[in-house]
């Protein structure tokens, strides 16, 4: 089959088109899937550039952990997909397990869910990474409810397009940053009440303005670094910042003077530590949602479908930063 493999470690010229031996079922409760697309999301460029993300993992490797395609072949105890269903999820792609960069793929049932039936490939296989970690920042770390007010910092973005749904669906109140005036009537689009176009305004003056001087409840940290310490103070006194980056040399002080609930979002780790009950709620998410996104509740904006051979340059485009929504490869 064709896949697209990270050869080395470094740029987007060490990924590289090649043919390799098309995957089997091994085990009786696999199902074989024809991809048709793969998401292609950030850890995906941080694992090209720093490395597989298992220590025993060996390159070449084929990344990719969203996926979306058509069964193709079920195992024998595989008896919750037939042949022809549509499926999305989120598997492989970190060193061990084949990622989604490729024409087939051979994963545990357990691991799949039905695609939601209104959406194309290409849209499913943009969607898996980051809805997992949209409602885990929003409702298991964050503890979002109904009537609080979020900050999604950078809501045009691949997570933070769906947080901001999903926050809205939850009955919550949406302020986001974003850089532009097309952005900001993007996230209002999806549902935004407040967009702050940080290159113009200062956040925090605005933020506290919105929130009558008292900061979020919660603030949903999805860029890092300098963002996160901004974040601080625009959370509320006894309120949470969930961040999916690890902060460094960050002063806590004015966190602990305010009681925050500081918390991490990183839905990679049920897949890398083996925690199979956390995958399973992974995929009661992806069931979720796909209801949602059916009844015209949520919806997933794909800026840019490239061919699998062009993976290079998808890569490049998410390294820019700037990218809308989400970008996709077409198997």
């Amino acid at each position: 089959m064709k896949a697209v493999l990270m050869a080395a470690v470094g740029g987007s010229d060490v990924l590289t088109g090649q043919t390799i031996a098309e995957p089997n079922i091994s085990q009786a409760t696999e199902i074989k899937v024809r991809l048709r697309a793969a998401g292609v999301n950030p850890v995906d460029t941080k694992i090209r550039r720093n490395g597989l993300l298992y220590p025993n993992a060996a390159l070449p490797a084929v990344l990719g952990c969203d996926g979306a395609g058509e069964v193709v072949e079920v195992g024998p105890a595989a008896n919750q997909f037939k042949t022809g269903d549509k499926v999305w999820f989120c598997h492989g792609g970190l060193g061990r397990e084949q990622g989604n960069y490729a024409e087939f793929t051979v994963l545990d049932q357990r691991w799949v869910s039905l695609m939601p039936t209104t959406l194309s490939f290409t849209d499913a296989a943009a969607a898996p990474l980051v809805l997992i970690t949209a409602y885990g920042a929003l409702f298991g770390r964050g503890g979002l409810q109904a009537g609080q007010t979020v900050l999604v910092q950078a809501g045009a973005g691949g997570v933070g397009h769906v947080a901001i749904q999903l926050a809205k669906i939850a009955g919550a109140r949406v302020i986001t940053t974003v850089s532009s005036a097309e952005k900001a009537a993007f996230v209002k689009s999806l549902g935004a009440d407040e967009a702050i176009i940080y290159t113009q305004i200062d956040v925090a003056e605005a933020v506290y303005r919105l929130t009558g001087q008292q900061g979020a409840d919660l603030v949903f940290d999805t860029v890092g670094g300098d963002v996160f310490k901004a974040s601080i103070p625009l959370t509320a006194h006894f309120g949470r910042l969930v961040t999916l980056l690890e902060p460094k040399n960050v002063d806590l002080s004015e966190a602990r003077i305010r009681n925050l609930l500081l918390g991490f979002e990183l839905m990679l780790t049920p897949m890398l530590r083996d925690l199979h009950p956390a995958r399973d709620q992974h995929i009661a998410v992806l069931k979720q949602c796909a209801e949602y996104i059916d009844a015209g509740k949520l919806r997933v904006h794909v800026s840019q479908v490239l061919p699998l051979s062009q993976a290079s340059l998808a890569h490049d485009l998410l390294e820019t930063g700037h990218t809308v929504g989400k970008v996709v490869l077409s198997v």
